[in-house]
């Protein structure tokens, strides 16, 4: 991945999710009657401002790592008589709340928008068929057999491995039955498979759910051919190069990539005996081999790829939507997201789910660099990931957050006055401390990923 597509995507993912946040505070704000003295995207030194006829100043500064909306407010200095009823401590608590909630809820409406058309563009899928089944694993004692395709996991249909994955990351750190539904090849009838599951990957550093069960998706044969290398990896530093073909390793013969994969990622740390054909010559590399990840998901690492295998067209599916049927789906898609964002959230609070599954700003740059260089459908399926995680984020009871500003305006409607100052202070003292915390324990992570 280049930097470029890196730095684009992060700037458009960043522009795009924090003006439509912001302008949903904006456009509510002016249908209240609260005058907005300016609307800002990004923090520093202004780069381009202009005002429109209403006196609102508008501003693109130099730091794109988010944006806010100064309305009118007497709390925070002195407002002409004449303005006094424009404030925003002036209006109604459901006003107020009306304002603070349209930030979260635009991001919300912008994720139903990328995932329509998203649907609408369509997409596709690799049918999840089961090419292997790990003796002993949780698959092996449900039943579940090779050439089998998972048609639905807890009764949720799955047209792809990557819904089938999504399926299981609900159940990540949960105990009970996790039902598959699998037809065999030819048949049309689906019949129900039964997994017990007790504290699933419960605080899995990087959980791989498909992995966990024992499962391996079918794919086609590729040859271990190599077609690239890490510079700084091990297969380059041991002399390997592009267009080396492996035929065993420490004697045990190699006919596909998969088995290579195999029998490096049980292998970290270790030194083993490579057979090469390079150009119709025979030769014997040594190879030292790295690690990555860590704890219970470590494993070997050689540093090399090779080039994708051709897939057949009976394990492909298109699949697209009609506008009507791609806006339900877009709903439907951004409801489901913004309850496992909830999920995953309560799971870390009660240690079910590792907290080093939080993302911050690397990573973040990364994914986006990513998809914006996969394609335009991959880049609006991150746009509306992160923009339900920014909505669900943002509505979070924390003081700071606009969720905490909804608490206290709630607690003011059902007592009939707001808190106290101090105890408001009290409470934005702590929500920054929370936010500040949770950003530094996201950068770590990120920085550990690196």
């Amino acid at each position: 991945m280049s930097a470029f597509y890196m730095i684009v995507g992060t700037l458009i993912a960043l522009g795009v999710l924090v003006t439509f946040h912001e302008f949903g505070h904006f456009w509510v704000a002016r249908r209240c009657g609260v005058k907005v003295l300016r609307f800002s995207v990004g923090f520093g030194t202004p780069l381009i401002r202009w005002h429109d006829r209403h006196g609102t100043e508008f501003v693109v500064a130099a730091i794109p790592l988010g944006g806010y909306v100064k309305m009118l407010d007497e709390r925070e200095g002195d407002v002409p008589p004449a303005l006094a009823e424009q404030s925003f401590n002036r209006k109604s608590v459901r006003q107020r709340i009306a304002i603070v909630a349209a930030g979260p809820i635009a991001n919300f409406l912008l994720a139903i928008v990328f995932f329509w058309l998203v649907a609408m563009l369509g997409s596709q899928q690799i049918r999840p068929v089961i090419g292997a089944v790990e003796p002993d694993s949780l698959a092996a004692q449900a039943g579940l057999a090779v050439g089998q395709e998972i048609v639905s996991i807890d009764g949720k249909p799955t047209n792809g491995w990557s819904a089938v994955n999504l399926q299981l990351v609900r159940r990540l750190g949960e105990s009970g039955t996790l039902r598959i539904g699998v037809q065999d090849e030819g048949a049309s009838v689906e019949r129900s498979h039964e997994v017990s599951l007790e504290h699933w990957l419960k605080g899995a550093d990087e959980p791989d759910p498909i992995q966990s069960l024992g499962l391996r998706p079918w794919r086609p044969q590729i040859a271990p051919v190599l077609a690239e290398l890490d510079p700084k990896g091990p297969a380059a530093a041991a002399g390997l190069k592009s267009g080396d073909r492996l035929l065993a390793l420490d004697d045990a013969a190699l006919t596909d990539w998969q088995q290579v994969v195999d029998a490096v990622r049980g292998r970290a740390d270790s030194k083993v005996q490579l057979r090469i054909e390079r150009e119709g010559k025979l030769m014997e590399l040594p190879v030292t081999l790295g690690h990555r990840g860590g704890g219970a998901s470590a494993g070997g690492y050689l540093g090399a790829g090779v080039k994708a295998g051709e897939w057949p067209a009976n394990m492909v599916r298109e699949v697209s939507y009609g506008p009507l049927d791609g806006f339900a789906e877009g709903l439907a898609r951004t409801w489901n997201m913004s309850v496992l964002t909830l999920e995953s959230l309560k799971k870390m609070l009660f240690g079910e789910l590792s907290v080093k599954n939080l993302s911050g700003p690397i990573t973040i740059a990364k994914v986006a660099g990513a998809s914006a260089q996969s394609g335009l459908g991959d880049f609006l399926n991150f746009l509306a990931y992160l923009s339900i995680s920014l909505g669900v984020l943002n509505l979070l009871p924390i003081p700071v957050l606009d969720g905490g500003h909804l608490l206290f305006y709630l607690i003011e409607w059902a007592r009939g006055r707001p808190l106290s100052d101090r105890v408001q202070g009290w409470g934005a003292q702590i929500g920054i401390s929370l936010v500040i915390g949770v950003m530094l324990l996201a950068l770590i992570n990120d920085l550990g990923r690196l």
